[in-house]
């Protein structure tokens, strides 16, 4: 019994073994299979009889993996963006540049871009942008505000959190899938297993690549506030006025502003004239050559000479 027991169980291998051969002996699949299980086997159930197909489930694993070291997508801290505008003045121009410059170093911070020009009536401005510490970006705008004459300020808030932990969320899932493709590659044997492998690791790596610089642009633009000032140097700082009580006051208000107002019109038109004061001189030279020459024509005109030489024929009125 055992004897025909045994006997049946050896037919049986046999006939497997055989039917095996058979197929392989037209596509040679049957050592592919079996490096491909060995290799699933080793690197955590991979299959790799598509080579196709194995990228994605190795991203599906991957996610799987990273989903449980930890919810990446959690909003663990908030990450804020802080931008803020000012327009500052001042009547010392150069010490208020000096001082804004060794705020900025007192800070932390640093110059992203400066512009420093003239308007052409010896009244220069400047145009900063300036990057400092999230964690010194109040401290910053208050103290720069009593360095000058501050007349506008805006500031904005971006909660870039969810974002943030997205791209974060799909990098951890890169670097995952990354291990998983170099471990298949190590136990590669067969050559198209080994091109598509390496093909989806140079994807995964430019992945890896791109969403780390997305999230290295995120974490400058959190940690560094941006501040961007306008400084403008003026003959006399502007006022800002409490809301009059009542009518005399408003109107001796508008008085005042008015005459204000006209002195530094006449102040601007006589630095204008005396930076233009070479076109004037022309001009004027100009205009007294035209006037001559048309004198000059005028009395050279033949009926006007003789008009003025024919005497009067009409007699006296009595």
């Amino acid at each position: 019994m055992k004897r025909g027991r045994r006997w049946a169980a050896a037919m049986l291998a046999v006939w497997m073994v055989l039917a095996l051969a058979g197929c392989g002996a037209s596509t040679g699949a049957a050592a592919e299979a079996t490096a491909s299980v060995s290799m699933a086997d080793s690197a955590g159930g991979y299959g790799m009889s598509n080579g196709t197909a194995m990228p994605a489930a190795v991203e599906e694993t991957a996610e799987t993996d990273a989903g449980e070291a930890g919810d990446s997508g959690t909003i663990q801290e908030r990450k804020m963006i802080h931008r803020a505008e000012l327009e500052l003045e001042t009547t010392d121009f150069d010490q208020a540049v000096a001082d804004l410059a060794d705020l900025t170093e007192r800070m932390g911070g640093y110059y992203e871009s400066s512009t420093v020009a003239d308007r052409g009536s010896d009244y220069r401005w400047a145009n900063y942008t300036i990057r400092v510490p999230a964690d010194q970006y109040s401290a910053f705008l208050d103290q720069a505000g009593t360095l000058c004459h501050e007349t506008w300020r805006n500031t904005t808030q971006d909660d870039v959190s969810e974002a943030y932990y997205d791209v974060q969320g799909r990098l951890t899932t890169q670097r995952v899938k990354l291990e998983r493709l170099q471990a298949l590659l190590e136990q590669a044997e067969n050559m198209e297993d080994i091109i598509t492998i390496e093909s989806a690791i140079s994807e995964t790596q430019e992945s890896i690549d791109r969403l780390s610089g997305s999230l290295q642009h995120y974490d400058s633009m959190v940690d560094y506030a941006t501040v961007h000032i306008n400084l403008n140097e003026v003959y006399q700082l502007s006022t800002v006025q409490q809301t009059p009580a009542g009518f005399a006051q408003r109107l001796g208000n508008a008085f005042a502003g008015g005459w204000r107002g006209f002195l530094t019109g006449m102040e601007s038109l006589v630095v204008a004239l005396a930076y233009g004061w070479m076109w004037i001189l022309l001009l004027a030279v100009i205009v007294a050559v035209v006037i001559r020459l048309g004198r000059r024509r005028s009395l050279k005109l033949p009926g006007r000479t003789k008009q003025a030489d024919k005497p009067d024929d009409k007699p006296p009125q009595t």
